[in-house]
């Protein structure tokens, strides 16, 4: 033991200086390449809609499946990093986010670009990103929190650049080879991902129940005794099974904590609405006379004021004085992105719609910066990774079938508004059920504390309906953590 406990203390001089900062910086570049990258897929939309005669319904689905596997795939990345290692995911991740545009690029339908640009590229940006923010947590301990808070930023510049290089290559050689080129641009993670150098062994003891009945086989085939009964072995491999899903897809959670609950409905129900100016924004500014580059440059302009705004906004939700009172701040945030798509609604002049791009910013920034915050307020943290796994699972099935459903609304009615329409709509109802359901949460808890004689341990999660499990302020952090884009 003593051993083991010498090599961790030795692995972890590296942290905080030196090396950790280039990882820093490729977690940067990552965050750009990976989560600014569907950004840009408006940009391409008209061009596709014309080179396969399809709608606007079916040409939003391949960005939706990018999208949703992106934030969905958590879980599978957290199983790939335990078993091989953060720097395996990352470059795992950049060959199939290269191979999906490098096919991408041959497609001859619709629907072959739902497999390589939506699954393949999804599933390789998930695991490059997804991995490239849990080595941060390896290599960086008292700087954690600013680290992350630097590697964000990648996601700003993604925001920024990507749409305004997509039209310049767009203009210069079409929509085929420009995939090419970003199949190219998106192996760069590969590069990255060699700079993600293992620390060193990480010991894990093993947990209690971990795997049952595995020892237990080893023992008695190492003794030369029969193997177990298989009505034992598949009652072993059915508990595994379920200890697995409890670990990454934390249902307990969802039915017993409250705060958990409105929290994963209310965030799931904003997805249905959050994506759509992403996708149709761009389509919607050319629908209504504003040139192709001015319309690119709309979603880089919302990517350039997150740069700034979105760690000011960290920091300003971080104060003491908004402790317990982040969740109405995320709802308030989601509440003005509903509201700022009636600008859009007004009128399509690229003037008014900068306008927009510059609110919706703000509270998009709002949004991306509150989302985890909040969820780390209504769970405990030993079970943290656990309750994210079902709360990205859940909204990467909202963000999957978002855009496709509005799209068929578009085609029906031929007119891009109602892109706006349904935006405001889930995104308004979204924040008031949120804001509402939290405070009539807060009033009930408050009765419920005054009815009782206080607690000698109270819960530190006041939305909890459950109380903490005494075990839990010994418990560290989770290794694995999944990050989403929003």
């Amino acid at each position: 033991m003593s051993r083991g406990g010498a090599a961790g203390r030795g692995a972890a001089k590296p942290q905080d200086h030196g090396w950790a900062w280039m990882v820093l910086l490729a977690a940067v570049v990552l965050q750009a390449l990976t989560l600014g990258f569907p950004c840009c897929i408006g940009v391409f939309f008209t061009d596709l809609q014309g080179e396969f005669h399809a709608g606007n319904s079916e040409t939003s689905w391949f960005p939706s499946i990018m999208v949703a596997v992106l934030h969905g795939g958590g879980p599978l990345c957290s199983i790939l990093v335990k078993r091989f290692g953060c720097r395996f995911a990352v470059m795992l991740g950049g060959l199939l986010s290269g191979l999906g545009m490098v096919s991408s690029s041959f497609c001859k339908s619709i629907s072959q670009l739902y497999l390589t640009a939506g699954l393949i590229t999804g599933l390789g940006s998930c695991f490059s990103f997804q991995a490239g923010v849990t080595v941060l947590g390896y290599y960086f301990v008292r700087w954690r929190t600013l680290a992350n808070a630097v590697a964000s930023t990648g996601v700003s510049l993604g925001f920024t650049l990507w749409p305004l290089l997509s039209q310049y290559l767009l203009d210069e050689m079409g929509w085929r080879n420009t995939f090419l080129i970003f199949g190219g641009i998106l192996l760069n993670c590969c590069v990255c991902g060699a700079i993600m150098r293992p620390i060193g062994s990480l010991p894990q003891p093993p947990k209690p129940g971990e795997e049952p009945g595995s020892r237990a086989e080893q023992a008695q085939l190492s003794n030369g005794a029969s193997p177990p009964h298989p009505a034992l072995q598949q009652h072993a491999r059915r508990t595994t099974c379920l200890q697995v899903l409890q670990k990454y897809l934390a249902f307990d959670i969802f039915c017993q904590n409250k705060g958990y609950q409105i929290y994963t409905i209310g965030v799931t129900w904003m997805m249905m609405g959050f994506a759509l100016p992403h996708v149709y924004l761009v389509p919607y500014a050319i629908h209504n006379g504003v040139e192709e580059r001015r319309a690119a440059l709309l979603i880089s302009v919302i990517g350039f004021i997150n740069i700034f705004i979105r760690p000011l906004t960290g920091l300003l939700s971080g104060h003491r004085v908004f402790t317990g009172r982040r969740i109405y701040l995320f709802s308030l945030a989601v509440l003005l992105c509903g509201l700022s798509n009636f600008i859009c609604i007004i009128s399509a002049e690229f003037r008014v719609l900068i306008l927009y791009c510059v609110i919706l910013s703000i509270a998009m920034s709002g949004v991306g910066a509150l989302t985890f915050q909040v969820l780390m307020d209504v769970v405990e943290m030993d079970r943290f990774s656990s309750a994210l796994g079902l709360f990205t699972i859940l909204e990467s099935i909202t963000l999957l079938i978002g855009p496709p459903l509005t799209g068929l609304l578009v085609d029906i009615t031929s007119d891009f508004r109602y892109v706006f329409y349904t935006s405001s709509f889930f995104l308004i109802s979204a924040a008031l059920f949120m804001g509402f359901s939290f405070c009539a949460l807060e009033k009930k808890n408050k009765l419920r504390e005054a009815s009782k004689v206080p607690l000698s341990n109270p819960s530190r999660h006041p939305y909890s309906e459950t109380l903490s499990d005494p075990q839990t302020e010994s418990q560290p952090p989770p290794a694995v953590v999944y990050i989403t884009s929003i």
